[in-house]
């Protein structure tokens, strides 16, 4: 039980920074994102590749996934720069269903369907697997510390501000002389790398990555993480990658406490349950357990 409670607290860890990643294009910039899942893809198996066929450190690879996130994030905020609204949830959720067909077909890269094996990771030959998964739900969570702190002062910088103006009222933005298509690109870029890091820590993690580990499922967990804990707060979308994670996993056991059940009927009540608490929390706090704290400043007198 001990190593499973630590495997879900790594896997908390990586919804966690998924949301933080979201919460920076969405939350702040106002920019819909249903492309989660291709930037992930794109991060693991870039610092896959680069571990298991270039043999590079697990430090490199995963610097190299988060800049070649980043650079996939800044090529799709310019490709759909004229999109708003629904035209850019279709565009974003295809790219993401593009870049799992390319894993799945280019089997001499990818290696297909049959994924990428082997793929290492500090101290996996040498500890045991309940070592192992607590070094890694460490480090994970040593992660998510890091970037919600760089980010959280992001955004309360002057970057920070031009991209919540931007997400008010871009019109008025541009009027007051931003540059809206830079800072949108500079925003998709540095929520895509955050992506792509998570995807790396998943692979180096998992060992195994496959094209099917990448559905459009963990776009979905990860747009109810941020909207429950709190969009455009960093500590609410770490608070609400938690809260998924917990029902999602807390559910599992339903078909001990309700006995006489078949396997479809506890599925389907885990799906009731994850669907009455997930709308109870957006109906008492609408805004998310942690809304965003709107800071207004005086008028000085002339």
């Amino acid at each position: 039980m001990a190593s499973y409670l630590l495997a879900m607290a790594v896997f908390a860890g990586l919804y966690g920074l998924m949301a933080l990643g979201l919460n920076v294009i969405f939350g702040l910039a106002g920019m819909i994102n249903l492309g989660l899942a291709g930037f992930f893809a794109i991060g693991a198996y870039a610092s896959a590749l680069l571990t298991v066929k270039l043999h590079l450190p697990v430090a490199a690879g995963a610097v190299a996934a988060l800049a070649i996130s980043a650079a996939a994030g800044a090529a799709v905020a310019l490709l759909t720069a004229r999109l708003k609204g629904d035209y850019l949830a279709i565009v974003t959720l295809g790219f993401a269903e593009v870049i799992r067909l390319v894993a799945a077909n280019e089997i001499w890269l990818t290696g297909g369907t049959d994924g990428i094996s082997a793929i290492p990771a500090p101290g996996r030959s040498s500890l045991t697997p309940l070592q192992f998964n607590l070094a890694s739900a460490l480090l994970v969570w040593l992660v998510v510390g890091i970037i919600a702190w760089l980010l959280t002062r992001l955004a309360a910088s002057p970057f920070g501000r031009v991209l919540r103006a931007i997400r008010e009222d871009e019109m008025v933005a541009a009027v007051a002389g931003k540059r809206v298509l830079a800072f949108k690109v500079q925003a998709f870029a540095v929520g895509a790398g955050v992506l792509g890091l998570a995807g790396s820590l998943y692979a180096h993690y998992n060992a195994y990555i496959a094209p099917d580990g990448f559905a459009p499922l963990i776009t979905i967990y990860v747009v109810l993480a941020l909207t429950a804990g709190g969009t455009g707060r960093m500590a609410g979308a770490v608070l609400g990658a938690v809260l998924v994670i917990a029902l999602t996993e807390g559910t599992r056991f339903l078909g001990d406490a309700v006995p006489g059940l078949s396997p479809v009927q506890v599925a389907a009540l885990r799906e009731g349950v994850i669907g009455i608490a997930l709308i109870a929390v957006l109906m008492l706090r609408p805004q998310g357990v942690l809304p965003e704290r709107t800071t207004i400043h005086p008028l000085e007198p002339p």
